[in-house]
């Protein structure tokens, strides 16, 4: 680690030292962990989520149109400067 300053043996013993040893959880504990949070989860109405997909839709509309317009004016520029 970047962080110690003591190399060696006296780093390999501390290191389990103050912590407790992390264990890894069960693939069954771990879904059931994330049905519990998707629970607390407060999901969109219909409503609020065809306003979101629309304003995210209308969003995504005017960045391409800027884009390809710029996009257009340049090549135009660049061909008549050197075309």
């Amino acid at each position: 680690m970047a962080t110690e300053t003591r190399g060696g043996e006296a780093a390999a013993k501390d290191e389990g030292k103050g912590k407790g040893t992390r264990k890894r959880t069960s693939p069954a504990l771990f879904v059931r962990q994330v049905i519990a949070e998707l629970r607390k989860v407060i999901w969109p109405t219909r409503r609020e989520l065809i306003t979101y997909t629309s304003v995210s839709l209308v969003f995504v509309l005017v960045m391409v149109a800027l884009v390809a317009g710029l996009d257009w004016a340049l090549h135009k520029g660049v061909f008549w400067v050197f075309g």
